[in-house]
C-alpha cells in the first residue's frame, strides 16, 4: 500500500470535517477560529513486519474547543471526548478506519492533555487525541 504522511494527514482532516461545526485542517492553521482541529505527526516506527510490511504512525490530533471561560466550550469538550455521537472525535476518526483506502487501520487510542492555549488576546480550551495509524 503506497501512502504519504500528507495523504494520512489529509484523511484525518477529512474525517474530522464530518463533525458539525468543527473546522478541520491537515496542518496547524495560522488563524485561531475555534472550534478547529489538526493532526501533527509525533513518530513513525518502520519495519513492524518483514520487508517494511507494517509502518506505524503516531499522530496527535489537537482540538481547540473555544474560549476557556465559556460554558459552551466546556459542553463542546464533553461532546468531542464522547465515545460516540455526532461530535465525538473518536467516532468520526474511526468511522472509516482506512481513511478512504489510504491506510490499513486507524485507532484512536486516548484523549489527554486537556489544557489551555493563548491566542488572539484570549485563552482557549483544548484537548489532544493520540491516534495510531497502521500503513
Amino acid at each position: 500500500m503506497s501512502y504519504s504522511v500528507t495523504e494520512i494527514k489529509t484523511g484525518i482532516a477529512n474525517a474530522l470535517a464530518t463533525i458539525p461545526g468543527l473546522r478541520a485542517y491537515a496542518q496547524q492553521p495560522d488563524n485561531l477560529n475555534a472550534p478547529f482541529a489538526w493532526p501533527m505527526l509525533d513518530s513513525i516506527t518502520y519495519n513492524g513486519a518483514m520487508r517494511g510490511g507494517l509502518v506505524t504512525h503516531i499522530f496527535v490530533v489537537s482540538v481547540v474547543v473555544g474560549r476557556s471561560a465559556e460554558r459552551t466550550a466546556q459542553t463542546a469538550l464533553d461532546g468531542y471526548l464522547s465515545y460516540e455521537g455526532t461530535t465525538s472525535v473518536r467516532a468520526a476518526l474511526e468511522s472509516d478506519r482506512s481513511l478512504g483506502g489510504v491506510v490499513q487501520n486507524l485507532l484512536v487510542e486516548s484523549a489527554s492533555n486537556i489544557s489551555t492555549m493563548d491566542g488572539n488576546d484570549a485563552t482557549y480550551l483544548m484537548v489532544d487525541f493520540r491516534v495510531v495509524v497502521y500503513a
